[in-house]
């Protein structure tokens, strides 16, 4: 568990392949209450496929070091996995995917390749940025979730807490790996969260 991830109820025996139906026909949600878990799924879709794309755009620069090869091979099989299971989402609660899906993949790329181009920590600088915005996005998701008290929510709780959980991970593993250290630390790591908090609001409402 990581240092900044909290014990979570959620998390018990939980494994993806019994949440196969996630949407119960017997659950009665408002209108608002819809609208609510349309939100979360469409701007978190967005968010793993930036976040692959990312870890795709750090390989390409530094791959070459088999050591940080593994370690970002490892954080990318992890949100390509978060990414499955939020297209598998999309269809389950019938969402419309974000106009900004492809932005988001491009943006993500370029994102991932440049902070990688300044250096190993200025990379690990970038995921310590995603993955604090992200991981306190997730974090909000949980608590208006469990604000509802539907059961059979659960099953979506606890999709939205492991998926944060291994964010904070990386965020931990991107501390371990230097990201305070880079040159424009501070700079950079401001930047790229507000540039965070600005896609998630974009592909919020379009």
């Amino acid at each position: 568990m990581s240092g900044h991830a909290a014990h979570n109820p959620y998390l018990k025996d939980f494994k993806y392949k019994d949440t196969v139906r996630v949407l119960d026909n017997t659950l009665t949600l408002s209108t608002s209450e819809h609208a609510m878990i349309d939100r979360f799924v469409r701007v978190n879709q967005a968010g793993e496929t930036a976040a692959v794309t990312i870890y795709k755009g750090q390989l390409a620069v530094l791959g070459r070091d088999p050591a940080l090869r593994d370690l970002l091979v490892h954080m990318r099989d992890q949100e390509v996995e978060h990414l499955s299971i939020m297209d598998k989402l999309v269809v389950d609660y019938k969402v419309r995917p974000t106009l900004l899906l492809p932005v988001a993949a491009v943006g993500g790329y370029v994102l991932g390749m440049t902070s990688a181009m300044l250096g190993v920590t200025s990379a690990m600088t970038c995921t310590e940025a995603v993955e604090t915005r992200i991981g306190a996005h997730y974090n909000d998701q949980l608590c208006e979730l469990h604000m509802l008290k539907y059961e059979p929510l659960d099953a979506l709780k606890q999709i939205i807490a492991k998926c944060r959980d291994e964010e904070l991970e990386h965020l931990d593993t991107a501390v371990d790996h230097g990201a305070r250290r880079a040159p424009l630390y501070k700079l950079q790591f401001e930047a790229i969260k507000a540039g965070c908090s600005v896609a998630i609001w974009l592909c919020d409402r379009i």
